[in-house]
């Protein structure tokens, strides 16, 4: 079964329903999404709203295009790369867009003045991923310790990467960034590297043979965050999360010795799915920040505008409208869970942990009746450790897997 776009399939399903959505806040909605296999980019009865069973096979959004079309392959000057078009003539220089924007992150950002030693650069990304983010610190216990410096190496990729698009201020700043951290991607695969970032990711590159373009599209994502703001359908928001999460659990996959296309399509759903819910999350948040990555189209089928956003008012609407994503997002949690059962047992725990921590997260937004205006839905630090327990004894008992199929027993790579 496929997607069906909200507009058809839930006026097929109950046109009442939603002629008497003010009066009726508990009434259950019809989802008009499909929770079964490859749900990513099907939609029906225009050109945009395309059906697909698979995303391998998936028409590009219009959307991503624009984003990887708009970049150009930027000069290399003032010690780095700035896009053409980031600056109009007449106005501040490059050089001081760049400084600019590294001087709104941390010093240690920058690319030093020497080249790190394999050993200093591996300790630096080391400090990053443990410093930044709890969960990773957590995660990285259940990995071989063999895997543990390519972990880190990529996390801090992607932690910087992210910085660098999100914490410098500006739209200008962000992309002078984003080009002068590409050049140095370029620059790791011709084995001249500098940051300590690309001297670590060298050597995981060559021993787990990572091809560039999962790098490349994160950095595609980033750039989009600075020019696109709104997506029409959930098609558009799916496309993003090729490129801003889907990259993600590929790189994993490679790091571990388990990339193969199967194993790309059930983490690209896996991915997906843990993208939505961090939007759904975050709807207040981001919408401070100027991005609304509710669809569009739904939100207008369901009666919301920005305007409801900005007050913070969960209407009957909106919480209709949530409950759709939410829903949405679990299908594709269950689209990817299989995977759990088909990779190491080390990583399987960790995708167990995340798979659960995702859809705790959309648990939590049901247990506000699907206000995420009012205050952002948490996972408690007891539910968390729950979820750490539960994902410990699926490794011990692996019946208890959210995969439940056959878990492998060699060591990963």
């Amino acid at each position: 079964m496929m997607r069906v776009a909200i507009h058809e399939r839930q006026r097929e399903a109950d046109d009442l329903e939603r002629e008497t959505l003010d009066c009726r806040v508990d009434a259950p909605l019809p989802l008009g999404r499909s929770t079964l296999a490859q749900t990513l980019q099907s939609l029906v009865q225009s050109p945009v709203w395309k059906e697909s069973t698979d995303p391998g096979e998936r028409s590009e959004s219009p959307i991503a295009e624009a984003a990887a079309a708009d970049y150009t392959p930027p000069d290399s000057s003032i010690g780095g790369t700035v896009p053409q078009g980031v600056m109009q003539p007449g106005t501040v220089s490059n050089a001081e867009v760049l400084e600019r924007g590294w001087a709104a992150l941390p010093e240690s950002y920058r690319i030093p003045p020497t080249v790190p030693t394999l050993e200093e650069a591996r300790a630096y990304c080391q400090r990053l991923a443990e410093s930044h983010y709890e969960n990773f610190h957590v995660a990285s216990w259940f990995l071989p310790k063999a895997l543990r410096p390519h972990f880190h190496a990529i996390y801090a990729y992607c932690r910087i990467s992210d910085d660098l698009g999100d914490e410098v201020g500006g739209r200008d700043e962000a992309l002078a960034l984003l080009g002068v951290w590409g050049e140095e991607l370029d620059a790791c695969y011709a084995g001249t590297a500098r940051h300590p970032v690309f001297v670590a990711l060298t050597e995981t590159i060559r021993e787990c043979s990572i091809p560039k373009q999962p790098f490349a599209d994160l950095l595609i994502a980033f750039r989009q965050d600075q020019t696109v703001t709104r997506y029409q359908t959930m098609e558009d928001v799916l496309a993003y999360c090729r490129y801003s999460a889907n990259p993600v659990g590929r790189l994993v996959l490679y790091a571990c010795g388990e990339a193969d296309e199967e194993k790309f399509r059930l983490s690209d759903a896996t991915c997906s799915a843990l993208q939505l819910a961090n939007f759904w999350q975050d709807v207040r948040e981001d919408f401070a920040r100027g991005r609304v990555y509710l669809p569009q189209r739904d939100m207008e089928f369901f009666q919301v505008s920005d305007e409801t956003i900005a007050d913070h008012l969960a209407t009957p609407g909106f919480r209709g409208l949530m409950r759709t994503e939410v829903e949405y997002a679990r299908g594709l949690f269950k689209q990817g869970l299989p995977l759990i059962g088909n990779v190491n047992r080390e990583l399987a725990l960790d995708l167990d942990l995340f798979s659960r921590g995702g859809m705790e997260i959309l648990r939590a937004i049901e247990r506000q009746d699907y206000d995420v205006l009012s205050a952002r839905p948490s996972i408690s630090k007891l539910s968390k450790a729950g979820l750490l327990l539960r994902a410990v004894c699926a490794k011990v008992f692996p019946a208890l897997s959210l995969g439940k199929s056959r878990l492998r027993t060699e060591p990963a790579d």
